[in-house]
């Protein structure tokens, strides 16, 4: 592995304003059991650290060397979704496709008015937002 692959989730955690830092707490903190959670000592690590060195990582992180690359992944993962529920993140591409992932879901649980209500309501958004990719 190249280290700009590494150095991926590192450069994701950099990004983050402050206010993005504290909203992936709170989304982390939600159920309570993530407080002390390996991908959370990892974050915070990250966000301490000025440069990316695996070997601090695994020194004082917490982490194994087997798990580190599942640990990674998993916080790269959470991140990505709590940036996708932070509500300045939302574009109406976004809006749409969630509307359209309800309707979907509903679909397949037999619930057909409810999704075709579902898909109206996207469908009328993406007009009047001029999203005529997805409005069809």
């Amino acid at each position: 592995m190249t280290k700009s692959q590494k150095d991926n989730l590192f450069q994701l955690v950099k990004s983050l304003s402050k206010s993005e830092k504290r909203q992936f707490k709170l989304y982390v903190g939600r159920l309570g059991v993530n407080t002390d959670s390996k991908f959370l000592n990892l974050f915070n690590f990250l966000d301490k650290a000025t440069i990316y060195d695996e070997a601090a990582i695994l020194k004082k992180g917490g982490i194994k060397k087997q798990q580190l690359a599942n640990v990674k992944a998993h916080l790269y993962k959470q991140l990505l979704i709590s940036l996708k529920l932070s509500p300045s993140h939302q574009n109406v591409r976004s809006q749409i496709r969630e509307q359209l992932d309800f309707a979907s879901i509903l679909y397949h649980k037999g619930l057909y008015k409810q999704s075709l209500k579902i898909l109206e309501k996207a469908k009328e958004f993406a007009i009047y937002n001029e999203e005529k990719n997805l409005a069809y």
